[in-house]
């Protein structure tokens, strides 16, 4: 969705003639969770003057309590009014980037970090890196207190429609609010497992993008409630079935053309596209730390549900960590597999686009595409074909990424280290947990 450019003035002309009553400054922490501060429409010339304050020790990875004064710095062209209504009047939003409080940028906001990596991209010579989000979500059916349960609200199966979609209409509602608050959504439809659901919106560059999965996240659960349903993006709530994941596709623009087309290969593929293929090859292993930032994750990536396990590519088949769509010109585009919702999508984007952008700068080619499905190869035909496998836990990919310089300065030493800090904390807390499945296996066995 193109935005618009708004002026301090506009927006203060909307916000009356729109009788907004409230403002929610929205941001994002280290985890991908999304933030705010609501503040009353009285608040607004203060908002606009970037004086709105944050006490970001509160905030998980942002700066210690000494240091815990920020501020927030609105983005203008985000402002957006809430389609749905309030029992005590419209609210606005707007996302803001993080600054210290003498006003210079906070190097560890996830949104200021992609703003710099796209600067780099600039830099080099590309106008924008252009993306096309997949997320996926489940529906369950809320209890009589509102919390969520484990009861699926269908048992539709990929492209099913109702009675067996009955989420058909929840769906319904969450495509109309997000028509109106300006998403030009492609396509919605059941997903394969049951209670799973894909909306597509079309492509927008980086940032864009960025923000608006944050905002789509934000409207799927709301009108989800709305309908006595929980909508969540835990990549494998249930087992047995297949999760959730959050396919990127992505296209490298220079001066409005597709840097990534070549119509005078055999793929029609450039050799900028396939520099910046082998940028992700290459760094495959650290990226799934950032791509699949939750233990959970994991239990989504695994043979025999679709998701991707390996280390390959190919423009035939869905098996590979990255597929090339068969769309070509200005639609040709690199789609990676792995992602899953629980990604921060600032920090994911920016650390694909680094590792593309030093994929172009080495000027390496990758290994062939294996156009077979890879899950049928033994370990020695997987050997024989340069595939390495995706880590298996969250704890793996977070060792790989410590050995990945490439990635590590995708993200900033700020970033990073709070990154880390909180995976390693989560992957501890999850191995002192002991599991249903281990009472049932080992209580009454030994």
């Amino acid at each position: 969705m193109a935005r618009k450019q708004y002026t301090a003035d506009e927006i203060r002309s909307m916000a009356q003639a729109e009788q907004v009553a409230f403002l929610r400054l929205m941001f994002t922490d280290i985890n991908g969770i999304i933030k705010n501060v609501e503040v009353p429409i009285d608040q607004l010339d203060k908002v606009l003057a970037n004086k709105a304050t944050l006490d970001g020790s509160s905030i998980d990875g942002f700066v210690r309590i000494e240091e815990s004064d920020m501020l927030l710095y609105p983005d203008l062209s985000t402002w957006l009014i809430f389609p749905w209504n309030s029992e005590h009047g419209k609210v606005a939003r707007l996302i803001c980037n993080i600054h210290m409080a003498d006003g210079t940028e906070f190097v560890g906001d996830p949104r200021n970090n992609l703003i710099r990596v796209i600067k780099k991209m600039q830099a080099a010579g590309f106008s924008s890196f252009n993306i096309g989000p997949e997320p996926e979500f489940f529906l369950f059916k809320l209890d009589e207190k509102g919390e969520p349960t484990l009861n699926l609200n269908d048992n539709g199966g990929y492209f099913d429609f109702e009675p067996v979609d009955l989420g058909e209409n929840c769906r319904r509602d969450i495509v109309l609010e997000l028509e109106k608050m300006g998403f030009e959504v492609e396509a919605s439809h059941h997903e394969v497992a049951p209670g799973q659901h894909e909306i597509d919106f079309k492509y927008a560059d980086a940032l864009e993008a960025a923000d608006d999965i944050q905002t789509f996240k934000l409207v799927v659960r709301t009108i989800a409630r709305k309908h006595g349903l929980h909508a969540t993006f835990m990549p494998k709530p249930l087992e047995g079935i297949n999760g959730s994941g959050m396919h990127i596709n992505m296209s490298l623009f220079q001066k409005g053309q597709n840097v990534f087309y070549d119509p005078e290969t055999k793929n029609q593929l450039s050799q900028t596209a396939m520099y910046f293929l082998n940028g992700l090859m290459e760094h495959a292993r650290a990226l799934t730390a950032i791509n699949n930032p939750t233990v959970n994750s994991y239990k989504r990536l695994v043979p025999g549900y679709e998701a991707p396990v390996y280390v390959a590519w190919s423009g035939k088949n869905r098996s590979p960590l990255i597929r090339v769509p068969m769309s070509r010109k200005q639609g040709t585009r690199l789609e990676m597999r792995s992602v899953d919702p629980t990604a921060n999508p600032y920090l994911t984007i920016a650390a694909i686009l680094d590792c593309g952008l030093q994929g172009i700068k080495e000027q390496k080619d990758p290994v062939a595409p294996v156009n077979r499905n890879i899950y049928t190869m033994t370990e020695e035909e997987r050997a024989a074909n340069q595939i390495d496998d995706l880590p298996s836990t969250l704890h793996n990919a977070v060792k790989a990424l410590k050995r990945d310089p490439i990635v590590i300065a995708s993200l900033g030493d700020h970033i990073y280290k709070s990154f880390v800090d909180s995976r390693e904390l989560e992957w501890s807390a999850y191995c002192q947990t002991v599991s249903s499945w281990e009472r049932k296996q080992y209580l009454k066995r030994f």
